[in-house]
């Protein structure tokens, strides 16, 4: 099990942590059901990513709205308290979920990116979880530069679909990590199902392909703590998918946005 002092202190520093064996296997039977439901039905918004032909590299989003199993696990399992914590809020609000799955041999990455800058929302209290329901080697597993989450700048961000840069945000281009990973120090780990990773929304992170023959079948689900504001930013944006019902710099609230958890109060 993770001491959680120390994960805390990871995250705050790095802008990333792992925890290890903190969801037990009934969570992760249900999620791995879920997915697979999922991919049997896919939402308005899911997207194959890559090129025609290629070996699969899925995502989709708000799966909880449509899937009973997946809004059990939202507001039932450890994640808002995990999140809540290692974020040092003493709230968590769901904010959204999304699939990733990389079937064997999708040569594919993962971008190199920040989520924020995709997303309708300012604070430094949002972060990520990142949990797979199989076994992901530390060559296949999310990457990070450690640290960024301080670099005290934006960067513009791309559909993973084609490469192309989204429209009228006015943020500059992310540096070439990939070109120059000796520049970095980039963290990784073997992640195995129960273990998870926490990281910070500002973060640079992304992926390698999945050209091994195991199945890397992740749910990201996105937590939102005291300081978090819905704030419509400059240009394109990808969530929320459609407009909420709340006023620029209001802290997101109401039926699609549950606070899942609050800390214990004397």
């Amino acid at each position: 099990m993770t001491d959680f002092q120390q994960a805390r202190e990871a995250y705050d520093r790095d802008g990333v942590c792992i925890l290890r064996g903190v969801f037990d296997r009934p969570w992760l039977d249900l999620v791995e059901r879920a997915i697979d439901e999922a991919l049997a039905h896919p939402g308005p918004d899911a997207e194959r990513y890559g090129p025609a032909g290629a070996e699969r590299f899925f995502g989709d989003l708000d799966m909880w709205t449509r899937h009973e199993s997946f809004r059990d696990f939202i507001l039932k399992s450890p994640a808002g308290k995990l999140a809540g914590l290692i974020m040092g809020s003493s709230t968590s609000t769901f904010f959204y979920d999304q699939m990733l799955v990389k079937e064997p041999g999708t040569q594919q990455r993962t971008p190199w990116h920040q989520d924020q800058p995709y997303w309708a929302v300012s604070g430094r209290q949002v972060c990520s979880i990142w949990l797979p329901v199989d076994s992901v080697p530390k060559d296949v597993a999310l990457e990070f530069v450690a640290g960024s989450h301080n670099w005290g700048q934006a960067y513009n961000p791309a559909h993973f679909a084609d490469g192309s840069p989204y429209d009228g945000t006015g943020l500059p281009e992310l540096p070439d990590i990939e070109a120059a990973r000796d520049d970095y120090e980039i963290l990784s780990w073997d992640v195995e199902p129960g273990d998870c990773l926490i990281f910070q929304a500002m973060l640079v992170h992304g992926a390698p392909a999945n050209p091994k023959a195991g199945r890397r079948r992740v749910l990201s689900t996105r937590w939102l703590g005291d300081d978090a504001r819905y704030t419509v930013p400059k240009g394109e944006v990808a969530i929320p998918t459609t407009k909420p019902d709340l006023a620029d710099g209001a802290p997101y609230s109401g039926a699609l946005y549950p606070t899942v958890w609050r800390a214990a109060t004397a």
